[in-house]
């Protein structure tokens, strides 16, 4: 059973920073993805930003150039670091694991970490 730890959230005031974490029950390696969701009180799920087990990322619009996807694969974690916050990045943010093979998928899901953005 694959389980996803978010940790890092917290309350801050606008233009500053934090940095989430995921950590992950085993070898991120054997994900083909890891991912930083978030979802706003009365919105969609959304994506913020994606890691490929190669390196490669990406990131929604409304956050490039603000916040930086990273993994570490000795410690099977994966971080978010968020830095500008914004009060429209208040959200409930969530770690997801995508596996998938000829097939097979699976996505993993952390029960995610509370961002409130506000002076």
């Amino acid at each position: 059973q694959v389980q996803l730890v978010e940790s890092g959230g917290g309350l801050v005031q606008p233009g500053g920073s934090l940095r989430l974490s995921c950590a992950a029950s085993g070898s991120i390696l054997s994900f083909n993805t890891m991912a930083w969701y978030r979802q706003a009180p009365g919105k969609q799920r959304d994506m913020v930003a994606t890691i490929a087990a190669g390196g490669s990322t990406n990131y929604a619009n409304s956050v490039k150039g603000r916040f930086t996807i990273s993994r570490d694969n000795a410690k099977n974690t994966v971080f978010l670091q968020m830095n500008s916050l914004e009060p429209e990045d208040t959200a409930v943010y969530y770690c997801k694991a995508q596996r998938w093979g000829i097939g097979t998928s699976a996505d993993y899901w952390g029960r995610g970490t509370q961002v409130t953005v506000s002076s």
